[in-house]
């Protein structure tokens, strides 16, 4: 394949289908020539129809192992992974059964991926950081704390995810973006996502129909349908309090 000139950066779906097919149809028309999947596709409400979504693109794409990807893989082999919380375990369990068949493709998912990017140069996208797929950090995150992780990187951008929001920050000789999360946003409403061109990095949002993908939420099985729609997708978390909270876990 040839250098591609567009590519699209779409993290933590979380089984959320209509966010992931609104997002879509904004990258079709961007004319983008990769979809780079940052990890986390699956572990929400509708795993199996997200997992087809994005194995089923209309342009080539590159899928990166996330923490909650690693999570299914794990159970799908008969164990739990020990880094899930045990209020989580029973939730894993439900998404990893609907995608069962796909354990060798989640299998073929890297940890880290760089492309070659068309003007822009090589970018290496990881889920969390390029050490492992659960380093927490924002974009309040001291810079020291952060240098070590990234001093072996060779790419002079980076776009990961994890933390469900976007930022785009120096560390180091690094630019470093966070992707936020297309179906989990931590941020206030939409779906959240980048979109690399010709003239560099843009974060992206996507506004969709949030009322009508709550519906359909709550008409799947999902353990924690209600509660998916309500706190994920109507009334989602501020950016504010998320990083409130997560200056209490975040890389030390």
């Amino acid at each position: 394949m040839s250098r591609p000139r567009r590519v699209a950066a779409l993290y933590d779906i979380h089984g959320n289908l209509p966010a992931l097919d609104a997002v879509l149809r904004e990258v079709r028309e961007a004319k983008v020539d990769l979809v780079v999947s940052g990890g986390d596709v699956a572990f929400g409400p509708m795993p199996r129809e997200c997992m087809k979504r994005l194995l089923n693109l209309e342009c080539p794409a590159e899928y990166i192992c996330g923490n909650c990807d690693r999570a299914m893989l794990q159970r799908m082999r008969g164990v739990d992974a020990t880094d899930v919380p045990e209020a989580f375990r029973d939730l894993m369990r439900w998404c990893a059964e609907q995608i069962a068949d796909d354990e060798e493709i989640l299998e073929s998912w890297s940890q880290t991926v760089t492309i070659d990017i068309d003007t822009v140069g090589p970018v290496l996208f990881c889920h969390a950081t390029p050490r492992n797929d659960t380093d927490v950090f924002t974009r309040l995150t001291p810079e020291d704390r952060l240098k070590p992780l990234f001093a072996s990187v060779n790419e002079s951008l980076v776009v990961c995810g994890h933390s469900h929001m976007q930022f785009d920050r120096r560390i180091g000789a690094r630019r470093v973006i966070n992707a936020g999360s297309v179906g989990m946003s931590f941020q206030g409403p939409g779906a959240y996502w980048v979109l690399i061109d010709p003239t560099g990095p843009h974060l992206r949002r996507t506004n969709y129909d949030t009322w009508k993908a709550a519906e359909i939420v709550r008409a799947t099985n999902y353990p924690q349908a209600e509660e998916f729609a309500k706190r994920n997708i109507l009334e989602p978390p501020s950016e504010a309090s998320m990083l409130d909270a997560f200056s209490r876990i975040e890389l030390k």
